[in-house]
């Protein structure tokens, strides 16, 4: 599986690039935002989402990890949303702008997007209202829990807080963003007990 690629925009299309990385080629599906963002000849560096099928394997790029995070809960959460319809939301609106449209339950800013009716955009913002509030802020402090996690250095009553909330039924990447932002709140020094309550408040925003 691709996770990441570093390298150079060799072409830009409708609907992808080519990121020439050390000479070979990859094809990115990426959001009309995304493309609009970047220019043959730049350093680029793009977060992957590996789709494999019998018939072929597609990539699907991000600038952020956290807008790829946003392509994974609209497709495994909202049903009739797959990868395009998920595409065509990130096109239209930013991860913060689809956390604050879920929040204020404004279906008319989410049915924007091409492709998506009211009917859909309507789905989205109920079946996506628990989880919207640990997908809202920035990326840079979840990401570098996350990486603290998957090394086994986390402080441990972050580690502690995170693992409660996995044993309670969330995914671990949900708990680490919940987590992520109670630490906001609560300070570095919080216990675990502290942390999980204020990230259970989170999640039931």
């Amino acid at each position: 599986m691709i996770g990441k690629l570093k390298g150079t925009v060799d072409e830009i299309a409708e609907d992808h690039c080519i990121v020439d990385v050390h000479g070979v080629g990859y094809v990115a599906y990426c959001s009309t935002r995304t493309l609009a963002g970047i220019g043959a000849g730049e350093a680029i560096t793009l977060f992957i989402e590996t789709y494999v099928r019998e018939d072929m394997i597609r990539l699907y790029g991000f600038r952020s990890q956290l807008e790829r995070e946003w392509f994974r809960l609209l497709q495994n959460n909202v049903q009739g949303v797959g990868a395009k319809v998920a595409l065509a939301v990130l096109s239209t609106l930013t991860p913060s702008e689809l956390a604050n449209a879920i929040a204020l339950r404004d279906i008319t800013m989410v049915a924007r997007a091409p492709g998506v009716g009211k009917k859909v955009a309507e789905r989205i913002v109920t079946e996506l209202r628990t989880k919207a509030p640990a997908y809202a802020g920035e990326a840079t402090g979840t990401i570098g829990l996350k990486q603290e996690l998957g090394e086994g250095i986390a402080p441990a009553p972050i580690a502690d807080a995170v693992s409660a909330l996995v044993n309670l039924g969330y995914s671990r990447d949900i708990a680490a963003n919940a987590i992520s932002a109670a630490l906001k709140t609560a300070g570095e020094g919080a216990d675990s007990s502290k942390l999980i309550r204020l990230g259970l408040k989170e999640l039931a925003r």
